[in-house]
């Protein structure tokens, strides 16, 4: 059975590279992570480069954002539930030329946090005994996404990644002090590739469309056995053959609809699992799929003749059909978001909070429904660099 003692402790983590991370913690978060055909001027967007192009000139900005997490688990004699506070956000961006936005930022990229509690038997005596094993880790994504304007309408960009990061996975019986420690790190470049076009419906409304397509990577998994004491001494230790793991492609198509003060967005994504990896032990691996939508409502405000973002408020919603299929159960996740957006009195920084309430997985063969709520604090900082003053 699986216990529930920390941080995320999802047993959905214990396969492949871990929980891939399918949100996004920017102001996206709100409208159920969607971003795709959207260029925002006031924050970073990640969810596609080509945005990036669109950033107001002289503007340095900066994003961190941490997540709040509480989780009820329910399946067969089991009901726990669990809490943690995870760093999940640091980026930068600026306007390095008129025709070419930069961001640079680190974001995980998948976790791996559980614990499974089960009877071993001890070879002849028919004695059972309680074992234990945790994972730990995921990878990271550190980046640097270039966007580039072609005409007023439309823009391209290039997100290159690097994903690295360990997983440890030990391993102890009984009461033994003895842990056997399965460890493995990966380092790989990835990129993803996207589009937007922009173009006016009316003198208000603007349409916006967007397309990304991130590209396969397959990683080498370093492999290391260590044996330890519960003094963490290691008595025994060795390098173990490589293994791979194929990051697949992922396609997706998102579109805007904003006046300024009323924007609806619209994401679909799509990866190609199916035929990738070996099938383990009980489980496979299928095609993903994620859908959601959402819409901000803007206050304004005016300040000389000119128009500025007050308050802004947000309702998003969000389906995940996720590429882990367990027992022949597909694992889905759907949710329900909102968020608020606060400018600060001197309008460089703004505070946002955001609320995801949702359901993960199923009872049905075995598995575990998580019941979770998530709560996101973003700190974005927007201050004017670059400005020549003039001498009189």
């Amino acid at each position: 059975m699986t216990k529930a003692q920390h941080g995320l402790n999802s047993i959905y983590s214990a396969f492949g590279i871990g929980d891939l991370e399918t949100r996004d913690y920017s102001r996206n978060f709100g409208m159920g992570s969607s971003g795709i055909g959207y260029r925002p001027l006031g924050y970073l967007n990640e969810q596609n480069p080509a945005s990036y192009s669109g950033l107001p000139q002289m503007n340095f900005m900066m994003d961190v954002s941490i997540r709040g997490q509480y989780i009820t688990y329910q399946g067969n004699n089991i009901s726990q539930n669990a809490g943690d506070l995870n760093f999940k956000r640091l980026a930068v961006g600026f306007k390095a030329a008129k025709w070419w936005g930069v961001s640079a930022g680190v974001t995980p990229f998948s976790t791996i946090d559980y614990k499974i509690l089960s009877k071993q038997y001890i070879t002849g005596t028919g004695q059972a005994v309680q074992g234990v094993m945790t994972g730990t880790g995921g990878l990271n994504r550190a980046y640097i996404s270039n966007g580039f304007s072609i005409n007023k309408n439309f823009s391209v960009g290039v997100s290159t990644a690097f994903l690295f990061g360990p997983k440890e996975i030990s391993q102890t019986m009984g009461s033994d002090s003895i842990v056997t420690q399965n460890n493995s790190y990966t380092f790989k470049p990835n990129f993803t590739a996207g589009a937007q076009y922009s173009a006016k419906l009316s003198k208000v409304w603007t349409l916006g469309l967007g397309a990304t397509y991130r590209f396969e990577s397959k990683m080498k998994l370093q492999n290391k056995v260590n044996i330890v004491n519960q003094d963490a001494t290691i008595l025994f230790t060795q390098d173990e053959t490589s293994t791979y793991f194929t990051l697949p492609t992922e396609f997706g198509g998102g579109l805007s609809l904003s006046n300024g003060k009323i924007t609806w967005l619209a994401d679909y994504r799509h990866q190609k699992w199916n035929g990738l990896n070996d099938k383990g032990t009980g489980y496979y691996y299928q095609d993903g799929e994620r859908y959601s939508t959402g819409i901000e409502y803007a206050l304004q405000k005016k300040y000389y003749n000119r128009t500025y973002e007050g308050m802004t408020f947000q309702a998003g919603f969000s389906y995940t059909k996720s590429p882990l299929v367990i027992n022949n159960t597909a694992v889905s996740d759907k949710s329900g978001t909102a968020g608020v957006s606060l400018p600060s009195k001197n309008g460089q920084l703004r505070y946002y909070i955001g609320v995801e309430v949702g359901q993960r997985g199923t009872n049905a063969n075995g598995l575990i429904k998580e019941n979770y709520v998530n709560a996101v604090f973003n700190f974005s900082l927007r201050d004017i660099w670059f400005l020549k003053r003039k001498e009189l």
